[in-house]
């Protein structure tokens, strides 16, 4: 039988949030049925359900920083046991045969990866639904196990913020003598920090805000650079190896290229709305540098991050919220007042 779910959704994009009741599929033998604990909010459940990136499928169930208990599992299903603490990531869906998919690079399967919300299943028909939700049903193959002794709610941020930052810096490999600058200070940034930090690398962070100095310091900054301050900007040029680029707002990237060291590489992981700036080919052609994108990560690697988050004891700066709170907690998003990464207690559906 199907599941019913209970859940907020968007109706349209410029309906709030409200409650919302639908089924979830009856677990298939490869599936595992989650009760849902907690789910972050990205800053792209904005963007989806306002239908920024013209791509917004409703009705829509947002949320993909999932953390829950696995309380049924089918009789295929192998790594996962009923009880067992889980956590659902960015995508529940790959076709598994690609070249991507078997390099372990589900999130840019060939024939399209199933994000948890705002697409349609392989059927065609079935709606993907996501975390701002009393219950979810992901394939195994999706299904990632948290490491024990993690603070459950601020590590929900991890399935998006954490991997989407430890990606790109694994890649270009962050380490020891290298200088790595991050530009923003948001949900994104912060974990970016922190890993870069945790990885032996000097960081740098830009700000436009005078006031998050001391913030940056605290989460492991060695230093922080005023981005519209050129005088500041211009001390670092071409010193730096790597810059990941957070901000999810149009901005100019020039600047950033010409602090770049030869070979240097600027990646963005932020997704505006609208387009950045041109940028001047000679930015890029003096010094060999590189500007780069990244997205998410696998289920390999994201379940490397979360092991490594286990072992380091790295989570998310959270703050929790009832889900009745989420038209509150998005335009504080928007104002950039909320350090780091907002974190819905699904048991507030109950309340």
């Amino acid at each position: 039988m199907p599941i019913k779910a209970q859940a907020y959704a968007a109706q349209s994009a410029t309906s709030p949030l409200a409650p919302y009741s639908f089924e979830r599929r009856d677990p298939r033998p490869d599936d595992v049925q989650i009760e849902i604990m907690y789910c972050g909010v990205c800053h792209s459940d904005l963007h989806q359900i306002r239908n920024d990136w013209k791509n917004s499928i409703y009705p829509m169930v947002p949320g993909h920083e999932i953390v829950g208990r696995a309380v049924k599992v089918g009789k295929d299903v192998k790594k996962i046991k009923e009880g067992d603490i889980v956590a659902v990531g960015c995508l529940v869906d790959s076709c598994g045969e690609c070249p991507e998919c078997k390099d372990s690079l589900e999130q840019f399967c060939m024939t399209g990866m199933v994000p948890t919300y705002n697409s349609y299943e392989h059927d065609g028909k079935t709606l993907s639904q996501g975390g701002y939700s009393n219950v979810i049903v992901v394939k195994e193959g999706f299904v990632l196990k948290m490491p024990k002794g993690l603070d459950l709610a601020a590590a929900a941020p991890l399935l998006c913020a954490g991997i989407t930052t430890y990606s790109p810096l694994r890649h270009w490999k962050a380490g020891p003598g290298k200088k790595i600058g991050i530009v923003g200070l948001g949900g994104l940034g912060h974990m970016g920090v922190k890993f870069a930090r945790s990885f032996g690398a000097h960081v740098a962070v830009f700000t436009t805000s005078p006031s998050k100095k001391a913030d940056a310091l605290r989460l492991g900054a060695h230093e922080v650079i005023m981005s519209k301050d050129a005088d500041d900007m211009a001390k670092h040029a071409g010193s730096f190896d790597f810059i990941l680029d957070t901000v999810s707002a149009s901005h100019d990237l020039n600047a950033y290229l010409q602090l770049l060291k030869r070979d240097g590489t600027l990646t963005l992981v932020g997704v505006p709305e609208n387009d950045h700036p041109p940028v001047a080919p000679f930015n890029v052609i003096f010094g060999r540098k590189r500007l780069a994108g990244s997205l998410i990560g696998g289920l390999k690697e994201t379940q490397e991050m979360l092991d490594y988050c286990g072992e380091h004891r790295i989570t998310s700066d959270i703050e929790m919220i009832p889900i009745q709170n989420i038209a509150t907690a998005y335009d504080r998003m928007l104002k950039g007042d909320v350090k780091y990464r907002f974190v819905i207690d699904m048991k507030s559906l109950k309340g």
